[in-house]
């Protein structure tokens, strides 16, 4: 992963709990970098590391931890580095998701040795549709429910997420069942 993934990392952790708990957490996961480049690629084994020790630290299971950072990453990161993207991306909330392929697209671009995940959605009307998403990376099915969430904050819209089809159950990929409501005119 990038280093721009460890750093908002950071930053979540840093502006939530302190710089001195990020520093426990990089210790427990045998984490000894002082600054990640955020342009520069890292195995992804040292996130998946940083998510597990800071759910020791934190006392927190790993799926909460993801999908925190999911949140994060649309309303801090995205939103501050990228903003103009997510501008581009649409208007609404099923807009945006039926857009994400041209967005990472554009991403690719500038990260060309990104290995970004796949989405699609199936099943659209007014107020719900099937998202899909497939990755070759395990687990990170909580951060895309992070993810969504934090996109629903984005453009307003209260969103209802079932998650439908898991990878981690035997399906091929995850499949979202999601139902929205703007919550602002």
């Amino acid at each position: 992963m990038y280093g721009l993934v460890n750093r908002a990392i950071e930053e979540m952790v840093c502006g939530s709990q302190g710089e001195e708990t990020w520093e426990r957490i990089k210790c427990e996961a045998g984490v000894d970098t002082d600054v990640f480049i955020g342009n520069q690629g890292y195995d992804d084994a040292i996130t998946y590391r940083l998510v597990g020790a800071a759910s020791q630290v934190l006392g927190l299971p790993p799926e909460r931890i993801l999908e925190a950072f999911g949140e994060h990453w649309v309303l801090k990161t995205a939103r501050d580095g990228y903003g103009e993207l997510l501008t581009a991306g649409g208007s609404s909330l099923s807009e945006f998701l039926q857009n994400l392929p041209s967005l990472h697209a554009r991403i690719n671009l500038m990260f060309p040795h990104l290995t970004p995940p796949s989405f699609s959605c199936t099943n659209v009307t007014a107020e719900s549709m099937d998202f899909h998403y497939r990755s070759k990376r395990q687990g990170l099915a909580p951060f895309m429910v992070g993810l969504l969430r934090g996109l629903g904050k984005l453009f307003d819209t209260e969103v209802y997420i079932e998650h439908i089809e898991a990878r981690s159950a035997g399906a091929d990929h995850d499949v979202y069942h999601l139902r929205w409501r703007r919550t602002q005119p």
